[in-house]
């Protein structure tokens, strides 16, 4: 055996990451031993079966089209999947692949991140719980203060027509000063108290001068990986109005949501394509959000859209949480969303600031 031939044999099994290759026919036709002790079979149990066999069911027509785009020379920089081992369980992988027309197979290289995917899961669930209990309890505090407010001035409004001079008994009349003077208290208390919720909630979401494009490219910078290997393409137009007056992190996580949904949802053989544009309008400032994704049914899902938990497609890193960010972010302040979606064709998010936070 030649050294050049051993090294390569030496890195092809020394490797912790999964390196394979395939045959255009979709057998492996040679895997290391790290894919056998990921998926828990034997080498021969994963030559004798098509690769689409180890797949998780709801992911084997996307893997498929994955693979048919690669016999046609083009490389795939990043695609996840998710494999079923021997034992049954759910196993995260993302591929770089490779294709040699002269030999008819592909070359492939996965990291397991399963880990990575759980820690997402974890973090996004509790972010989306802690915002929901946040949100139940400002809701809570409002429906409080208003139902008590309402027989508070009622109560106020029967005392104040009393004719104190029809009441002969000087008793009656101390007692009923006394029955006013407390509702007078409990009525300014009860005021006190509302001021006080509606400027903690104002002082605790910051607001301010938030640049469009630098938002973005913020957003963009930190999945950058993401986005090179998704080969995504952005066309944006934020001339008509640059800025918004709004918070800072929301607008963020806003960018942040609608475009990993873009990619994720992108269907194998399209590029992603996202079209992001501003409006002034006379009394709002309009965010339009276009990509070119898989959509859904907009007449089946539309009363859930914006739901906590509330998932369209069969992928299980969907746990219904992004758009309910999303939605929470914008409604928090005043704010709208609608969206337009087709199977597909793509989704479109139309999202309103008011104007009076400026």
């Amino acid at each position: 055996m030649s050294t050049t031939t051993f090294n390569f044999e030496r890195f092809f099994e020394l490797t912790t990451d999964l390196v394979c290759i395939a045959s255009y026919d979709g057998y492996f036709k040679k895997v290391n031993s790290a894919v056998s002790k990921t998926l828990g079979y034997s080498f021969e149990e994963l030559y004798s079966k098509p690769i689409n066999d180890f797949v998780h069911p709801d992911d084997q027509n996307t893997t498929a089209s994955a693979r048919k785009n690669l016999t046609k020379a083009n490389d795939l920089h990043y695609f996840e999947n998710r494999y079923i081992t021997k034992k049954g369980k759910i196993v995260w992988l993302a591929w770089t692949s490779i294709p040699s027309e002269e030999d008819k197979v592909i070359f492939a290289i996965a990291k397991d991140i399963s880990h990575k995917k759980r820690l997402e899961a974890e973090r996004n669930m509790q972010l989306a719980e802690l915002s929901k209990s946040n949100k139940n309890f400002e809701q809570i505090n409002y429906k409080t203060s208003h139902d008590l407010r309402s027989p508070v001035n009622n109560l106020n409004s029967i005392i104040a027509m009393i004719d104190l001079d029809k009441i002969p008994d000087d008793k009656n009349k101390k007692l009923i000063n006394l029955i006013k003077n407390g509702v007078d208290q409990l009525k300014e208390k009860m005021n006190f108290y509302i001021n006080s919720l509606i400027e903690t909630n104002s002082r605790e979401i910051q607001v301010e001068e938030i640049s469009f494009q630098e938002s973005l490219e913020l957003v963009l910078d930190s999945i950058n990986n993401l986005v090179s290997k998704s080969g995504a393409n952005f066309i944006t137009d934020f001339k008509d109005c640059p800025s918004v007056q709004f918070n800072r992190d929301y607008l963020e996580s806003i960018f942040l949501n609608l475009i990993t949904n873009s990619i994720k949802y992108t269907a194998p053989e399209k590029t992603p394509e996202m079209r992001i544009k501003t409006q002034d309008l006379s009394t709002k400032i309009e965010l339009s959000y276009e990509d070119n994704g898989i959509g859904f049914d907009i007449e089946k899902v539309k009363d859930r859209i914006f739901g906590l938990h509330q998932t369209f497609h069969h992928n299980e890193d969907s746990k219904g949480i992004g758009l309910y960010l999303v939605h929470t972010h914008v409604t928090s302040l005043g704010g709208d969303i609608k969206v337009e979606s087709e199977v597909n064709k793509g989704t479109k998010f139309t999202i309103t600031f008011n104007k009076r936070l400026r």
